[in-house]
């Protein structure tokens, strides 16, 4: 069974930092692309990052240059660094998985959800 587990969400204040984790369990094969969503309230879910093995990092404008993307694929993990954090950066931090060849930098029923961890940023 497909599962990915979020660790690493909490409290900062503007300007602090967090790292988020992820780890994808029951893949007989690493998937392709990984990548972070995030949900403020009253809002849609927005794509933040992605990594793909094929065609490396991308980034959501809002984060690019504060937030950075890395995985693991020996431990099947991805990482989220958040520096800089910002108020409007507050959300529930969603990781999700896609095994096909191209990741897809939106909401898409090609991506399997983990249940999320909470990032309140503090003015």
């Amino acid at each position: 069974q497909v599962q990915l587990v979020e660790s690493g969400g909490g409290s900062v204040q503007t300007g602090g930092s967090l790292r988020l984790s992820c780890a994808a369990s029951g893949y007989t094969v690493s998937p392709n692309c990984m990548g972070w969503f995030r949900q403020a309230p009253g809002k849609e879910r927005e794509w933040v990052a992605s990594i793909s093995r094929v065609t490396g990092n991308s980034y959501a404008d809002s984060v690019k240059g504060r937030f950075t993307i890395s995985r693991d694929n020996a431990k099947n993990t991805v990482y989220l660094q958040m520096n800089s954090l910002k108020p409007e950066d507050t959300a529930m931090y969603y990781c999700a998985a896609d095994s096909s060849g191209i990741c897809v930098n939106r909401v898409h029923p090609r991506w399997r959800w983990g249940q999320g961890t909470q990032v309140t940023v503090s003015s």
